[in-house]
C-alpha cells in the first residue's frame, strides 16, 4: 500500500526547493501556451503545451492541500494556490477557446506597443 503521509512529510521537508521549482515551471509553461495561442500554431501542439502547463501547476495545488492539512494557513499557501489556479485557467482557455485568447493576445499586444511608441521610446 502507498503512505501518502511519507509523500506529504517530503513536500513540506522540501518546501523551498519545489517551490524554487514550481514557481518558474508553472509560469514558463504558462507563457509558452500563451505564446503558442498568439502565433495561431495548430490546435494539438497548443493542446499538448497547455496540458504539460497544467502539470506543475497540479503539483503546486496539492503542495498546497499539504500545508494545510496540518493547519498552515498563511499569506503564501494562499499566493501559491493563486498561481497555481491563474495559470490553470490560462492554459484551460488556451485548450477550450484559443480563437478568444489569441484574439485577447493580439488587441494586448497591439495596446502595449502604442503605449510604447507613444512614450517615445524607439523600437527595433
Amino acid at each position: 500500500m502507498f503512505d501518502f503521509n511519507t509523500l506529504f512529510e517530503f513536500s513540506r521537508t522540501n518546501c523551498l526547493a519545489i517551490c524554487a521549482f514550481l514557481v518558474p515551471a508553472n509560469l514558463l509553461f504558462t507563457l509558452q501556451t500563451m505564446i503558442f495561442t498568439g502565433l495561431r500554431r495548430p490546435q494539438p501542439q497548443v493542446r499538448q503545451a497547455a496540458m504539460l502547463a497544467c502539470l506543475p501547476a497540479l503539483v503546486m495545488v496539492f503542495h498546497v492541500f499539504t500545508w494545510w492539512m496540518i493547519g498552515v494557513v498563511m499569506a503564501p499557501t494562499f499566493i501559491l494556490l493563486g498561481l497555481a489556479s491563474t495559470c490553470l485557467s490560462i492554459n484551460f482557455w488556451a485548450i477550450a477557446h484559443p480563437q478568444s485568447m489569441a484574439h485577447f493576445l493580439r488587441a494586448l499586444v497591439l495596446r502595449v506597443l502604442s503605449l510604447v511608441r507613444r512614450s517615445g521610446v524607439e523600437l527595433p
